[in-house]
């Protein structure tokens, strides 16, 4: 269907793509094709581009999970499914869901193969959860759900890749990676007039840009109840998988990525800060609070709660160590910022690449045939995860976000001990 990025924006926000489940056929009935403009060529030329750079991808993967549990809709069907609400389902899930993307990747994409029979399985698990969604009144598993999520996975890496390390090898590099997402969107079950990786690479950063602008930036400085829970969670049953990962320091990056006003790491996004602070104050005193509303654009969807407004200080921003934000960041979590900023700066060199592209392969294919890591928190059989069986249903509710921010300051020597120990 050939539209205008706006017309698309409007057709992806729009009541109609919230309410319309992914699929309308039951998951017996599903049967599964390639789209007609399915190239073979261009989908494998994607697939190589990801593993030249698998590491960076994987990393941009990993920040747009934690952030997609900010989309209300997407929050209340993964809470209202019982299967990541502890650490334990949240890393059977989890690590299936990275093994998933690892056989589209790596797999040619025709009937029998391994890929087919992953998207097929993720696509009737859509169908089923959506219909449980809905007979709970909990929503579904929308158009809107699936491309937002297409999204939030592949989102940061299309339009921040220096940030990560990814750059442009051979020609149409990035056409061919757009290709293979937007192929993949539509084994999903996206219609084309919802695919948000569109007909060529430059209107998709449109409308990426446009989609992180007006649903992920402001989901993420107002998010709804039970975010912190799931997203910190899942960040922490992926710890046997991506043993540095530690939950504040994430979250801080993720918000860093989304543009959250507040959340600084360089010193650009310092600058640029203090000069949007400046041109809201107009004049004013510099000790009056702005509003980080007026930072950002109206979110775009539903389901956000009402809360009082954040106040930003023009003052509070004339270094890193004085941002509130960074200051709430334990020495641990300080010392990982730092860590991974050297970390992907060593990626931008060919042997650091190498080095990192390989560790990387090596620690998905540990998970998936021996993940050692899992070995002394769930045992060895429990920790072997098939992505084609559901993982197990757990009873634990999630906690309110007011629970995740009466936190108590760690104690340095824990801090000291908890950096040297990932």
């Amino acid at each position: 269907m050939d539209l205008t990025v706006d017309e698309f924006m409007e057709g992806l926000l729009s009541k109609e793509s919230y309410e319309k489940p992914s699929d309308t056929v039951s998951h017996e009935k599903l049967e599964m094709k390639l789209p007609e403009w399915f190239d073979e060529k261009l989908f494998k030329k994607g697939q190589r581009f990801y593993w030249k750079f698998c590491f960076g991808f994987s990393y941009s993967n990993f920040l747009g999970l934690v952030a997609l549990f900010a989309i209300p809709s997407i929050l209340q069907v993964l809470a209202g499914s019982r299967r990541s609400s502890t650490t334990y389902t949240a890393y059977k899930r989890y690590v299936a869901t990275f093994l998933h993307f690892q056989s589209w990747l790596k797999c040619e994409l025709k009937p029998g193969s391994v890929s087919w029979k992953s998207l097929t399985s993720v696509r009737r698990a859509h169908i089923i959860n959506g219909r449980a969604a809905r007979l709970k009144k909990k929503g579904t598993v929308s158009q809107r759900d699936v491309a937002l999520t297409l999204f939030g996975l592949i989102g940061l890496g299309i339009l921040k890749p220096d940030r990560f390390g990814v750059r442009q090898v051979e020609e149409d590099d990035w056409e061919a990676y757009n290709h293979f997402w937007a192929v993949i969107g539509y084994m999903l079950g996206l219609e084309d007039r919802y695919n948000v990786c569109r007909r060529n690479i430059d209107e998709t950063r449109e409308v990426f840009q446009l989609i992180l602008d007006r649903v992920h930036t402001p989901c993420l400085v107002n998010v709804p109840e039970y975010f912190e829970h799931m997203a910190r969670v899942m960040m922490d049953g992926l710890r046997p998988l991506m043993g540095a990962t530690e939950s504040d320091n994430v979250m801080y990056i993720t918000k860093n990525m989304f543009n959250v006003p507040g959340y600084i790491i360089t010193e650009s996004d310092r600058i640029n800060l203090q000069r949007r602070l400046k041109e809201q104050l107009g004049g004013k005193h510099k000790d009056t609070g702005v509003d980080v509303s007026s930072l950002i654009e109206k979110t775009s969807i539903e389901g956000l709660p009402d809360t009082t407004p954040t106040l930003l200080y023009l003052k509070d921003y004339d270094s890193l160590e004085t941002a509130p934000e960074y200051k709430k960041l334990s020495s641990s979590s300080k010392s990982k910022l730092g860590t991974l900023n050297i970390i992907m700066s060593v990626y931008t060199t060919t042997i650091g690449r190498v080095l990192l592209n390989w560790l990387f392969r090596y620690s998905m294919f540990m998970a998936e045939y021996f993940p050692y890591g899992a070995f002394f928190l769930y045992g060895v059989k429990k920790s072997y995860v098939d992505i084609f069986k559901d993982p197990e249903m757990d009873t634990t509710p999630p906690k309110p976000n007011s629970e995740y921010y009466k936190k108590k300051p760690t104690p340095w020597y824990n801090s000291f001990f908890s950096f040297w120990s990932s």
